[in-house]
């Protein structure tokens, strides 16, 4: 697996932890108990639809925590393509231990695989219009948020902040109080070294927030047109070598309206629907 795909391994285990506490807690698996405690059986995790792998490291590490003498081998890894009927991987050991990871190792695999999939739809409906790069948000499931996030990488997305300790995002909320030039003064301010991003819905404030210095902006809920406009106001602005802000655009873009987005000349777009609105991938464990 590339490395910049990876969930740090503390994130996995603590995530596979609490998953197989709300299905063993307090009594184990009533229903394996009743098999022969020396059965041993080989199962297959198999694709069934088209899409883009994502969370093996969870799948792996369920088998491991309910028996570290479970055997698995992976024929594709996170990031890979797969289709229908594709050999995701293989586990081998006590039918007890695949039939009580099953579930726990299944859950992960399709939810994280949905969202790298569904992140890999938006980067290439977005390629058609230009180069963007395609940013998810924090709009996660609470405790999961970086596993969600691996999985956004793993279909070709970026990753905005991954909390609101990353950098400074001053919204509408912020703004309304302390105004844009206040707000980038105080950020630069009290935070030196960390991004001050300014969130805009007007072409009048990315002026004032230009002017306040600010690094990067959010375009919200701009139109292309607008987006396009502001865009050239940018690229006015910021000639003769000054330093041009990251542009950002977020607010209701769909894979229907994506490109024309990407052919505005924005840096990056970011979509709340890549963590929080992807549908799970339909994976299944076959048993031999």
């Amino acid at each position: 697996m590339r490395p910049d795909l990876e969930p740090p391994r503390p994130i996995v285990v603590d995530a596979v932890t609490r998953a197989l506490l709300e299905d063993l807690v307090p009594l184990g698996d009533l229903t394996s108990a009743l098999l022969p405690p020396d059965l041993r059986a080989t199962a297959s995790f198999l694709s069934r639809q088209r899409g883009v792998l994502a969370g093996v490291a969870c799948a792996e590490e369920a088998f491991r925590q309910v028996d570290p003498e479970v055997d698995l081998h992976w024929d594709r890894r996170d990031g890979d393509d797969v289709g229908p009927g594709d050999t995701i991987g293989t586990v081998t050991g006590l039918l007890g231990s695949l039939l009580t990871g099953e579930r726990t190792a299944l859950n992960f695999l399709g939810h994280l695989s949905g969202i790298a999939t569904h992140t890999r739809a938006f980067v290439d409906a977005a390629a058609t219009g230009g180069p963007v790069r395609i940013w998810d948000t924090r709009k996660t499931t609470p405790g999961l948020r970086t596993l969600e996030k691996a999985a956004v990488r793993c279909g070709g997305g970026a990753n905005h902040r991954g909390n609101l300790s990353d950098w400074v995002l001053l919204k509408d909320n912020h703004l309304t109080l302390m105004g844009i030039a206040g707000a980038v003064a105080a950020a630069h301010a009290r935070w030196p070294g960390r991004t001050a991003h300014v969130e805009c819905d007007r072409i009048d404030q990315l002026a004032e927030a230009l002017d306040a210095g600010a690094d990067a902006v959010l375009l919200d809920n701009m139109t292309p047109d607008e987006v396009r406009a502001c865009v050239a106001l940018v690229d006015e602005r910021c000639g003769g070598g000054r330093l041009r802000p990251l542009l950002e655009v977020s607010g209701g873009v769909t894979l229907d309206t994506v490109a024309a987005y990407a052919a505005t000349g924005i840096d990056c777009i970011s979509i709340g629907g890549l963590t929080n609105a992807a549908p799970v991938l339909d994976i299944g464990l076959d048993i031999a």
